[in-house]
């Protein structure tokens, strides 16, 4: 497996560590950025095609095979070029001289988790909760994951995969792949589902860019459509969600029943129950991918999104969760929605940014998609007007102050820049025919997602307009108003009923499902035709600082609570303080 460094900081020398281990390790440079080791579809992250796919079948179980080849291309990339180059380092490859500290590396991390499993099993049997001793042996495999390895690739693969598994079999007991009651950090579990998408993401789009390509390469895709196939990739993780059983679960959770009891015999480890959950993310991404937005949102719908759940548990599933519901709403033109969405989620990066080490490659993931929803909310505010969170609309200005003015006056360029930058890269579900494909056939995924917002948009086009003229009057004739626009009377009455339709979007209220709801407007302005008078009525509602105020006393005083439960004095604090000063 290739890896990239995630984190420089150096933990205390863990217990397979040699003197000499130890000094190369806190010697070594981190990675500075993610690089492209075995492939042009290399990943950004921690496991490669291989290890990601074979990972996942042991989790399903080892008699699943989602792609069922007749030939040896599972293990390859695609790229003839790159996997000739690959094969013969492979060949040069002298696996039996494996360096002493990979051998102690190996055979730690084996007996960690040999630890776990067997620990796991003797609480199953016994009916016994998990015990500190697991909690203690996944914090060691969090930090070998987070540290440790990145530092040993580092230094010793580099520019070359670890060794495979036949190479290094006979240093673990020569392991079966099978289930396991295997308990790993969510932050792992994360990484693989993420990882997985990622890879399909990648081919995906490096099979539909042809312009470059060989005669050779064209021929070998040609010959082997199965690669990456879209059916293999929804197959992995609707199994890992069925075999979990986590629908279930969430269904029972919800309803205040124990999701233990429908867990069933996988569902019940956390390993597998974590999996499934986050497969459910990885629909949400994948069918965001595709352009199906109706999809995406209702493989969510055991999940409420409003409530802290268990993708809080790891930041950057949170974030990708949002990032893609958020776009979900702009595009099924459930603006308040996605407003709600993107200010929440906003909210919470500003909130926990120093949690993030800033040379990792998660913080740039991060700060990229913190970038794409501000221009994403900038979209959604000026197509939908209403109030958010100070200090996010004080960013927001900040940022696309220019560009929303702009886009308020119905700059088309402007929006379209905007989505071109902040939307996910959009994939084809099938692949080209590679006797007729145009040079520039990745891009109409893209350009098809494009058309259809950019039409909205022109729909829309107008009303910005209307909606600054309607804030100035109570009462006036539509053949006037309709003088003030340059249009005709029926023309303007057009515009007019658009204005209502655009304006009423289904707006989540309660429920579990994302995707229940009921017509509601926040336009600031609404207005009703009587013959052939307009009457306005403003409808914003002035802000309410008592209640704000109280709301900030409240927090206060459980603020407060909890501090004295937890021992410590706020009069203590202040006297201390003090006779510092």
């Amino acid at each position: 497996m290739n890896s990239v460094t995630k984190r420089s900081n150096t933990s205390a020398n863990s217990p397979w560590e040699s003197e000499q281990c130890s000094t190369l390790l806190l010697t070594s440079k981190p990675n500075a950025s993610d690089k492209m080791i075995s492939s042009k579809v290399t990943p950004k992250a921690t496991e490669n095609l291989n290890s990601t796919v074979c990972l996942l079948k042991v989790m399903i179980g080892s008699k699943y095979d989602p792609y069922n080849y007749t030939n040896d291309y599972d293990l390859h990339t695609g790229d003839p070029k790159a996997d000739l180059a690959y094969e013969r380092q492979y060949e040069q490859q002298t696996y039996h001289v494996i360096p002493e500290v990979i051998k102690n590396f190996l055979q730690y991390f084996h007996k960690t988790v040999s630890d776990i499993i067997d620990q796991k099993v003797y609480e199953l049997q016994s009916n016994r909760v998990s015990s500190e001793s697991i909690e203690q042996k996944i914090y060691e495999i969090q930090d070998i994951y987070e540290n440790s390895w990145n530092k040993l690739t580092e230094r010793f693969f580099k520019t070359s995969p670890w060794p495979e598994a036949e190479a290094i079999a006979s240093l673990v007991g020569n392991d079966a792949d099978g289930p396991a009651p295997l308990e790993l950090p969510n932050q792992w579990l994360w990484d693989i589902i993420d990882e997985f998408i990622y890879q399909f993401q990648s081919f995906s789009q490096y099979r539909c860019k042809t312009a470059k390509k060989s005669e050779d390469e064209i021929e070998f895709l040609r010959n082997n459509p199965k690669i990456w196939n879209v059916h293999s990739v929804l197959n992995v993780l609707h199994s890992l969600v069925d075999k979990s059983n986590i629908n279930r679960q969430l269904e029972v959770y919800t309803s205040g029943g124990d999701p233990e009891s429908v867990a069933g015999e996988y569902g019940r480890h956390s390993l597998y129950k974590m999996l499934g959950y986050f497969s459910l993310v990885g629909l949400l991404r994948l069918h965001s991918l595709l352009g199906d937005y109706y999809q995406a949102i209702k493989v969510l719908e055991n999940i409420e999104l409003n409530k802290k759940s268990m993708y809080s548990r790891v930041p950057e599933c949170q974030i990708t969760t949002y990032y893609y519901v958020g776009f979900a709403y702009l595009m099924m033109r459930r603006y308040q929605d996605a407003i709600r969405v993107f200010a929440n989620i906003l909210l919470y990066i500003q909130r926990t940014r120093n949690m993030f080490q800033r040379s990792t490659y998660k913080y740039e993931m991060i700060n990229k998609q913190n970038e794409q929803m501000h221009g994403l909310l900038a979209i959604a505010l000026t197509m939908y007007p209403m109030r958010i969170d100070e200090s996010i609309h004080t960013q927001l200005r900040e940022k696309y102050g220019d560009k929303m003015l702009r886009m308020q006056k119905g700059d088309l360029q402007v929006f379209e820049e905007l989505f071109s930058f902040a939307c996910p890269k959009f994939l084809s579900p099938v692949v080209p025919n590679y006797d007729t494909v145009h040079p520039n056939y990745h891009k109409e995924p893209f350009q098809q997602q494009l058309k259809v917002f950019a039409e909205e948009v022109q729909q829309q086009a107008q009303l910005s307009t209307i909606r600054s003229f309607l804030k100035l009057y109570t009462t006036m004739p539509v053949a006037k108003l309709a003088g003030f626009l340059d249009m005709s009377e029926q023309e303007f009455r057009i515009q007019l009923l658009v204005f209502k339709h655009k304006m009423k979007n289904l707006v989540w209220t309660s429920g579990i499902s994302a995707l229940d709801g009921e017509f509601q407007s926040a336009s600031e302005v609404d207005f009703y035709i009587d013959k052939d008078m307009i009457h306005i009525a403003d409808t914003k509602v002035a802000r309410r600082y008592g209640d704000f105020f109280i709301r900030q006393i409240h927090k206060f005083e459980e603020l407060n609570r909890t501090l004295k439960k937890m021992g410590i004095s706020t009069s203590g604090s202040t006297t201390s303080g003090t006779r510092n000063t």
